[in-house]
């Protein structure tokens, strides 16, 4: 018999825009600080943990109120993530639901200053340095135009 593990659900949100550039499109990114994870790394302007007897869609839904002031989030599924320890980072097992979407109702705005320190759009080809790693990974399938099903990182 093996030991079994707890796994830690979350969901994040890629809030996607039309770029000015025709054919492009622009990304939401907050620079976190403060949380003791990834500060000072660029990654999703929404992510949180899924909570008890909660669907990951309403986490989406929540967190999107919670970290950008928005509402009625139209989420499209974009891919799940397996992850484990990466980059010797101790984590625990990790499945992350990544959504996409591109409407929403309000403006995104700073709510938590004190987990985030900017907040901006940026071309899908030029994104700032340095993103969350596992981040990264599905920003490069959703700049790509697909993505597996299901990804894993740091095995």
């Amino acid at each position: 018999m093996t030991d079994r593990f707890v796994v830690v659900p979350a969901a994040y949100v890629f809030l996607l825009r039309p770029a000015p550039m025709p054919g492009g499109r622009e990304v939401l990114l907050q620079l976190r600080r403060g949380t003791g994870y990834m500060d000072e790394h660029w990654a999703a302007a929404v992510a949180g943990h899924v909570e008890r007897g909660e669907t990951v869609f309403a986490a989406g839904a929540r967190e999107a109120a919670e970290e950008v002031g928005i509402t009625d989030v139209a989420l499209v599924p974009w891919c799940a993530m397996q992850r484990t320890g990466a980059d010797g980072l101790p984590i625990d097992e990790r499945v992350d639901y990544f959504f996409t979407a591109t409407t929403w109702t309000g403006t995104p705005r700073i709510v938590e200053p004190d987990k985030c320190a900017d907040l901006r759009w940026f071309n899908l080809d030029a994104l700032p340095s340095p993103v969350v790693p596992h981040e990264l990974r599905v920003l490069g399938t959703i700049r790509a135009g697909s993505t597996p099903a299901i990804l894993t990182h740091g095995f």
